[in-house]
C-alpha cells in the first residue's frame, strides 16, 4: 500500500439505471461486491457506500450530488467506482469531478482497471472516458430516431396504431409490422360505410357501434375494454391512416405511404371530410403538393403555394383538384391560379425539349469515356506527388502524438503544432480528392445529365409527387410563374442537351421515312460529323489542374 493510499479516503459509489444505457451493466449489489474485493485486496479506507438507481444522462442525481457535497466538506478525497461511466454520462457532472481535482479536494478516482490521479494526463483520460459515455448516449438517441424514421419510411407507423389495427410487439426486432385487428377492423369499416351514406351522424354511428354491435376498445395492461368515446369516433373519421398514409412525427409535416392494408379509399376519406364540414384533410406538403416551395411569383417575388379544392357532384362523387397561386405576401399582385395538371403539361413540354434517344446517349458516353482516358494520364503524376506529401504529414502527426505521450512536449505545444499539421493534412486531402475525383467526376456528372434527359419524361409522367418535384428542381434555377406560364432558367449542362436534342432530331429526320432508316453505325457517323455535338462534348470536359 502506497502513501497516497494511506491518505486517501474513499466513497464507494455504485449506480445502475433501468434505462437502455445500463441493460448490460452489473447490478448495484454485484458492483458493490466486486469493488469490495478491491477494498480488501488494496486495503482501502471506505468512508461510506453510496448506491444509486438513477440515469446519469443528465445532472440531478440525488446520491451523486450528496457525494460531491460531502467531498467538498472534506469527508473523503477519493471515489471508488466500477467504471467512469458509473460516475457521469453528462458534461456537467464530468466537469464537477474535474473541478474537484483542480481544487485539490479530490485526489483519486479508482476503478477495477485504472487509477486516475490529480495529474493533467489522468484528468484528461477521465474526462475522455466520461465524454465517451456521453457520446454513446447521444449516439443511441440518434440510432433510435433513425430506427423509427426508417420504420416510417418502409411504411409502418411507430407507436400505437389507430383502432382497427394491431402492432406486432411479439415479432423479432426488424420484422415488426402493422396488422388488421380481426375483432375491430370490419366493425370500423362499417362505421365508415354508415358515414358515407350521408344518413348518419357520428354520434348516431357511435351509439349503434357501442350498443348494437357491442364495440369495445382494445384491452391493454391498464386501459381498454370500454365503449368507444365520442372523441374516439371523430378521431377515427379524421385520421388519414385509414386510407393508407400517416404523418410521423405528428405535426412534423413528414408524411409516409403506409405498408398496412387501407380500410377505405382516399376519395371516401375526402367525402367524409366534406360531410364533417372540413375543406380538406391534413396532408403532407411534400406528399400532395409536388411544386410548392420551388416556385415563386415572377410579378411580386412571393412564394407560390398550393391548395386542395373539392367539388361534390350531383351523383355524390367528389372531384379533387390542386391549384397553385401566389401567396401575395409581398403586397398587391394580379396573378391568378393554375391547376396542377396544366402546370404538369408545361413541365412535360420542357422535358420534351431535352429528350434524347438511347443511341445518342450511348454515342455521347463513348466519346466522353475516350476523353476520360486521355485526362487520366495527365493527372496521375500530380496525384502520386500529393499522396507522398500527405503520407509524410500523417507520419509527422503520429510522431507528435508519441512526443506528447512521452512528455517531451507540453499540452500547449502539442495543441499548436497539431493544429498546423492537421490543417496541412486536410489541405492535402482536399487536393487529392479534387484531383482524384476530377478524373471521374466530370464523366459521372455528364452521365447523370444524359441519363436524366433520356428518362425524365417517363419518370415525370409515372413518378410520385416527390419524383416530380425533384425533376423540376433538376431542370434549373429561377423557377417562376407569370400569367399561368412556367419560366425556368435551364442549368448550363441542360442548355447543351437541349441544343444536342434539337440536332439529334434534325439528324433523325434525314433518315425518314421509316423505310429509309439505316443502321446505328451510319447514324453515329452523322453524329461525329456534327460540329454542334462535338463542341458540346468538348464543353463537358474540365480543364487540367
Amino acid at each position: 500500500m502506497t502513501m497516497a493510499d494511506e491518505k486517501t479516503k474513499y466513497f464507494l459509489y455504485s449506480r445502475k439505471s433501468s434505462e437502455q444505457e445500463d441493460r448490460q451493466v452489473l447490478s448495484i449489489d454485484s458492483q458493490t461486491k466486486e469493488l469490495g474485493e478491491i477494498v480488501k485486496r488494496e486495503k482501502l479506507q471506505i468512508v461510506d457506500i453510496l448506491p444509486e438507481s438513477h440515469s446519469a444522462k443528465s445532472p440531478g442525481r440525488p446520491v451523486f450530488d450528496e457525494m460531491i457535497r460531502r467531498i467538498e466538506d472534506g469527508e473523503a478525497n477519493g471515489i471508488l467506482a466500477w467504471s467512469p461511466n458509473r460516475l457521469s454520462r453528462n458534461s456537467v457532472d464530468t466537469g464537477r469531478i474535474i473541478y474537484l481535482f483542480d481544487k485539490g479536494i479530490l485526489l483519486e478516482v479508482r476503478t477495477p482497471s485504472q487509477v486516475f490521479c490529480n495529474t493533467p494526463n489522468d484528468k484528461f483520460l477521465l474526462s475522455l472516458f466520461c465524454s465517451q459515455a456521453k457520446l454513446e448516449n447521444d449516439n443511441k438517441g440518434e440510432d433510435v430516431k433513425r430506427g423509427l424514421r426508417r420504420k416510417a419510411e418502409i411504411g409502418y407507423r411507430p407507436g400505437i396504431v389507430p383502432p382497427g389495427y394491431l402492432n406486432t410487439p411479439d415479432r423479432e426486432k426488424g420484422y415488426k409490422t402493422t396488422t388488421n385487428d380481426p375483432e375491430r377492423f370490419n366493425l370500423i369499416r362499417k362505421m365508415w360505410d354508415l358515414m358515407l351514406t350521408g344518413d348518419y351522424t357520428p354520434p348516431r354511428i357511435l351509439e349503434i357501434a357501442n350498443k348494437e354491435w357491442g364495440y369495445r376498445t382494445l384491452r391493454r395492461k391498464k386501459l381498454g375494454g370500454q365503449p368507444l368515446s365520442r372523441s374516439g369516433i371523430y378521431k377515427i373519421f379524421s385520421n388519414p391512416f385509414y386510407y393508407g398514409t400517416f404523418e410521423y412525427p405528428e405535426g412534423s409535416g413528414n408524411w409516409y405511404e403506409g405498408g398496412h392494408e387501407a380500410m377505405i379509399t382516399e376519395n371516401e376519406y375526402d367525402t367524409v371530410q366534406i360531410m364533417l364540414g372540413r375543406k380538406g384533410n391534413p396532408r403532407s406538403k411534400k406528399y400532395n403538393f409536388a411544386f410548392r416551395g420551388p416556385l415563386f411569383c415572377e410579378e411580386c417575388g412571393a412564394m407560390v403555394t398550393a391548395e386542395h379544392k373539392y367539388k361534390k357532384q350531383k351523383n355524390g362523387k367528389v372531384r379533387h383538384y390542386i391549384y397553385y397561386h401566389c401567396t401575395k405576401r409581398r403586397g398587391k399582385c394580379s396573378q391568378g391560379s393554375i391547376e396542377e395538371k396544366q402546370l404538369e403539361k408545361q413541365i412535360v413540354a420542357l422535358l420534351n425539349r431535352i429528350d434524347i434517344p438511347h443511341d445518342f446517349y450511348e454515342w455521347a458516353m463513348d466519346v466522353l469515356r475516350k476523353q476520360n482516358r486521355e485526362e487520366f494520364g495527365k493527372r496521375r503524376g500530380m496525384l502520386i506527388n500529393l499522396q507522398k506529401q500527405y503520407d509524410a504529414c500523417v507520419k509527422r502527426i503520429d510522431g507528435l502524438i508519441d512526443m506528447r505521450a512521452n512528455g517531451e512536449i507540453t499540452e500547449d505545444e502539442f495543441s499548436v503544432k497539431k493544429l498546423g499539421l492537421v490543417g496541412e493534412k486536410e489541405r492535402l486531402q482536399r487536393l487529392i480528392n479534387d484531383n482524384d475525383n476530377g478524373i471521374d467526376d466530370w464523366i459521372e456528372k455528364a452521365e447523370r445529365v444524359f441519363s436524366f434527359a433520356e428518362h425524365a419524361v417517363e419518370r415525370f409522367q409515372t413518378g410520385t409527387p416527390e419524383d416530380k418535384r425533384g425533376i423540376l428542381l433538376s431542370l434549373g434555377s429561377n423557377l417562376t410563374l407569370k400569367d399561368r406560364k412556367l419560366c425556368v432558367r435551364l442549368e448550363k449542362p441542360l442548355i447543351f442537351v437541349e441544343e444536342a436534342a434539337l440536332e439529334v432530331r434534325r439528324i433523325s429526320e434525314m433518315f425518314e421515312p421509316l423505310e429509309n432508316r439505316v443502321g446505328t453505325a451510319q447514324i453515329r457517323g452523322e453524329y461525329e460529323k456534327s460540329s454542334t455535338l462535338l463542341r458540346g462534348s468538348d464543353s463537358n470536359r474540365q480543364p487540367t489542374r
